[in-house]
């Protein structure tokens, strides 16, 4: 057990543009080296090719694509009399989030081809109708989820 106290949750600060947590959350998350700036380029780029092919609102297209990604229930791997077991969790609103946000942005850098900004909007676009490589990855990690279903006790 730990002598500290517990640590204090952080809430994510609004995006000064859009005023909208998601998106500082996913600016935060796409941050590589430091340069925020040019993340801010590659995020507001991609939601201006959002808004050229979708003639809605971005925050609502990005709010239904997290809302489509995020996980349930996960599986977390377990030791128990030697043996490594995979165990179901459900979890929070605010981890959910976070792996959709992780699994959107893994799967944008994994495809082939031409800018970030290009990428990561057509995964966007494509986590908001309902397919996708994420639509996928959270479809596997319900299926394993469920396939493990009896070692629950196991938590």
């Amino acid at each position: 057990m730990s002598r500290r106290g517990t640590a204090e949750k952080k809430t994510a600060k609004f995006n000064p543009i859009y005023r909208n947590r998601l998106v500082n959350m996913l600016i935060n998350r796409i941050l590589k080296h430091e340069k925020k700036s040019l993340t801010y380029q590659i995020i507001y780029r991609a939601v201006k090719k959002i808004q050229q092919k979708i003639k809605t609102n971005l925050l609502s297209v990005l709010r239904q694509a997290i809302r489509g990604v995020t996980p349930d229930i996960t599986v977390k791997a377990r030791c128990v009399g030697g043996s490594t077991h995979q165990v179901p969790i459900e979890i929070g609103s605010t981890q959910g989030k976070a792996l959709a946000i992780h699994w959107l942005l893994a799967a944008s850098r994994k495809c082939l081809g031409l800018s970030m900004t290009f990428k990561l909007s057509s995964e966007l676009v494509d986590a908001a109708k309902g397919s996708g490589d994420t639509i996928r990855k959270k479809e596997e990690t319900h299926k394993m989820a469920e396939a493990n279903k009896a070692f629950a006790r196991f938590r």
